[in-house]
């Protein structure tokens, strides 16, 4: 811990009230901190940067004790002195060097009683110590003791001893001794045990004496020093000496003819300027830049800075445009060899081709694509860009937490640099790249900022147009950017992000759409990677099929790409071998070299079962079957769930058992009992269990299927094997809509299922679905439960 510049004197910071009598304590090295004085501090060890997490996290406030032995990196409580400073930190400030920076001000004097904790920090007991009253028969001792203070730090600061004007109004205008004795203690350069002699001194007068004491003997010294100095004045110093050979090294380098580096550099940065046709707010940026480059020396810290900042204020593209290629036809083949189906995305990108072509100045779409892992959002925007003949620009925002990873770094930090969008267009070479934002599901927030936050200015169309970047200090056009961002789920995203961004949906691939990739796309490519052709391979359809149904199961294309790779190794080594022989891939051949089906497909029941009926379910992988069993014990009344079930789906089985309670109370007072009167819920516990206990579930759109199971075992009428239903239930029987209506169909289709029943409202969306998918199904529609039964509970 190192003091880091001269404190100054404030008034307690607002949001401190009272001091708890135990706090974090943190040792300082080489400082003593005194009530009312802030000071920036610099913290490295590991100890230290705990406390100072733990402090800020309760109420901010924290014991500053000296050490009594500097070099020691772990001190206990015997390796402190008793008295310190309870204070708050007032701001934290984390550096690229690793190194933590705090801003703290002194509260009041407080004993450390003893130490309550050593590990993961220390903390100890304290008491606050109370300044003793001066009173009326000390006051002309203090009045005294207070003039002679303030004579002796004027003599101080003309004596060449660096306090700044401020501290000095400060202590010009402070008439309480106490807090001038300590104001004068804290912008004196003395050792720490005579900083802490001032701090025990609880007694106002004594203090100022003691402080006194101590500023005469620095009046003395630095008397001394002003008379050696003016016995050495004739004598060149180290940095006039440094200069003198410095301008004799630059005229040798002139007769040389090597001519003058620096002169050389600001050149190129003007030539760079003018050739980029900088605006004119970044060359009176540049010009300010480079006059301070030209007083700067050449060896200086400031010298590198300055030289960074230029190197990329003209290394930006701010004028260099690509032209779009507006070709209609030209984008659709594009888009139509490098992606099979996607016809909505195909359709909007030809949509915004064509408006500009009829207004070249309309801004660019911001679009999100949606959707599982692999179905191809990156290499969309990679096709995106091959059609408008841009430049291609990734980043991945995937736990991106620190709000300069988009706006950049302030260039008063070490190493400083733009934030990842200006660097991504400096990639690029272009101010109109597709810009793609990749999981940005995935950015995350902590005390260094909200990355979230800062993209708000980035993706709005009506601000983007002056993006301000801390590093680069002006605005930037990133209004021609077309910004592609990508995310697996919405759920995540900040509503405000949310908002700005024209969501596209990229659901999973059906079986016939895997087919055409992997013969379109997939194979291809893995062939020629592996250095193999069709007269070494050659795919058939039903191996195709097998490898997507028994050896893959998601809802894009990675795992099946995987697959292909390894089927195309088996056939590199028979090449590389000598075999000469074409394989042809089929199922047998599938088995043989890739191993037993590592998938299997859902198969309906043998028979129909009363209690057990057929759902369906979403999951990143597409869909899948879902089996949901129901039985009645002797009890009362409770309800046993089973199977992992999350707290959606939970409430769900609550909801169901209250209708199925409804419902048997309604058949009781009518005509159809089933044999079971209103007391059979009273009388019996209820236990539902969804098969596959090792995998979470959890949705709203297991209602209705948990509802007809109930109620089966309710009536002892076995339901149908061959329907499938999904739909979210209410306590009135009614159903509401789901989502995930597509892949629910494929995973029904999948596994033989004849009768689909869905909620009426996603009737409309049915036509959303492609026909081959729906192919074979009956589908049936209900917006009560009591439809559901008529159609899958069969008679007795």
């Amino acid at each position: 811990m190192a003091r880091k510049s001269k404190s100054q004197e404030l008034e307690q910071p607002e949001f401190v009230t009272d001091i708890p009598d135990v706090l974090p304590v943190l040792p300082l090295k080489d400082a003593v901190l005194f009530p009312y004085i802030i000071l920036p501090l610099s913290v490295r060890r590991d100890k230290s940067l705990v406390t100072i997490e733990r402090a800020l996290a309760e109420h901010r406030l924290i014991l500053l004790v000296s050490q009594r032995d500097p070099t020691d990196d772990d001190p206990d409580g015997d390796g402190l002195y008793s008295v310190g400073t309870a204070a708050a930190i007032m701001r934290m400030l984390k550096l690229p060097d690793g190194r933590t920076r705090i801003l703290v001000q002194g509260l009041a004097r407080a004993r450390l009683e003893h130490i309550g904790q050593t590990e993961p920090f220390l903390q100890g007991k304290i008491r606050v110590l109370e300044e003793v009253e001066v009173g009326d028969k000390r006051a002309l001792s203090a009045q005294a003791l207070t003039r002679s203070l303030k004579e002796n730090l004027d003599r101080v600061v003309n004596l060449g001893r660096g306090i700044s004007p401020e501290v000095m109004v400060i202590a010009s205008n402070l008439d309480d001794p106490g807090r001038l004795a300590d104001l004068a203690a804290s912008n004196l350069e003395i050792k720490v045990d005579e900083g802490q002699q001032v701090l025990e001194i609880s007694d106002p007068i004594r203090r100022l004496e003691k402080v006194n004491e101590l500023l005469s003997r620095e009046v003395q010294v630095l008397t001394m020093q002003q008379e050696i100095s003016s016995q050495a004045r004739g004598e060149m110093d180290r940095s006039q000496r440094e200069y003198y050979l410095r301008q004799q090294l630059k005229a040798i380098r002139d007769e040389l003819g090597e001519g003058d580096e620096l002169a050389d550099d600001i050149e190129e940065y003007r030539r760079a300027a003018s050739e980029k046709k900088l605006p004119k707010i970044a060359i009176e940026e540049l010009e300010r830049q480079i006059r301070r480059l030209e007083r700067s020396h050449p060896e200086s810290a400031e010298t590198s800075v300055l030289r960074t900042y230029l190197d990329w204020l003209t290394g930006l593209p701010w004028n260099t445009h690509s032209p779009d290629n507006l070709d209609l036809d030209h984008a659709r083949r594009i888009l139509d060899e490098d992606h099979f189906d996607l016809e909505k995305i195909k359709e909007r990108i030809l949509e915004y081709l064509a408006v500009r072509q009829l207004n070249p100045d309309s801004r660019g779409p911001i679009l999100c694509l949606v959707g599982p892992p692999g179905v191809g959002k990156t290499s969309l925007g990679r096709s995106i860009a091959r059609a408008l003949g841009r430049e291609f620009v990734r980043i991945s925002l995937g736990g991106v937490r620190d709000e300069a990873e988009i706006r950049g770094h302030r260039r008063t930090y070490v190493g400083a640099l733009p934030g990842r969008i200006l660097q991504g267009i400096h990639q690029a070479g272009t101010s109109n790249p597709v810009f793609m934002l990749d999981e940005i599901d995935k950015l995350g927030a902590d005390f260094r900022g909200d990355p979230s936050s800062a993209l708000l200015e980035v993706l709005d169309p009506e601000h983007n147009s002056t993006f301000s970047d801390h590093f680069l200090g002006i605005p930037y056009d990133l209004s021609q950017v077309m910004f592609i961002t990508t995310a697996n789920l919405l759920d995540p995203i900040q509503p405000a992000f949310l908002d700005r961004l024209e969501v596209l949906r990229l659901t999973g691939y059906t079986e016939d759409e895997k087919q055409q990739i992997a013969k379109r796309h997939l194979i291809p490519k893995q062939t020629t990677a592996h250095g193999i052709d069709g007269k070494n391979v050659a795919f058939t359809r039903p191996g195709i099929s097998r490898l997507i149904c028994a050896y893959t199961k998601e809802a894009g294309l990675r795992n099946l790409e995987r697959e292909i790779a390894a089927l195309c190794r088996k056939v590199a080594v028979r090449v590389a071998r000598g075999e000469s022989r074409q394989l042809r891939v089929t199922p047998k051949q599938i088995e043989r070299l890739l191993g037993p089906a590592k998938f299997h497909v859902e198969e309906l029941l043998s028979h129909d079962r009363v209690g057990i009926a057929t759902g369906l379910a979403w999951t990143a992988a597409g869909g899948d079957l879902l089996f949901i069993e129901a039985v009645a014990t002797p009890g009362k009344g409770e309800l046993l769930l089973t199977g992992q079930l999350g707290k959606v789906m939970r409430e769900s089985a609550q909801a169901a058992l209250s209708y199925a309670r409804v419902y048997a109370a309604q058949q009781a007072a009518g005509t159809q009992s089933h044999g079971r009167d209103g007391s059979f819920f009273a009388q019996h516990n209820i236990h539902i269990h969804v098969p596959a206990g090792s995998i979470p579930k959890d949705g709203p759109s297991a209602g209705i299927t948990m509802a007809t199971a109930i109620i089966s075992v309710l009536t002892g009428r076995p339901v149908n094997r061959r329907l499938a239903m999904t739909g979210e239930i209410t306590l009135r029987g009614d159903i509401l809509p789901i989502g995930g209506l597509k892949e629910k169909i494929m995973a029904a289709r999948l596994a033989g299922v004849e009768t689909l029943l869905l909620p009426k409202l996603n009737q409309r969306d049915l036509v959303e679905v492609p026909e081959p998918i729906k192919k074979g199904l009956t589908f049936k529609f209900a917006d009560h439960v009591r439809e559901v039964l008529d159609h899958a509970l069969l008679p007795d």
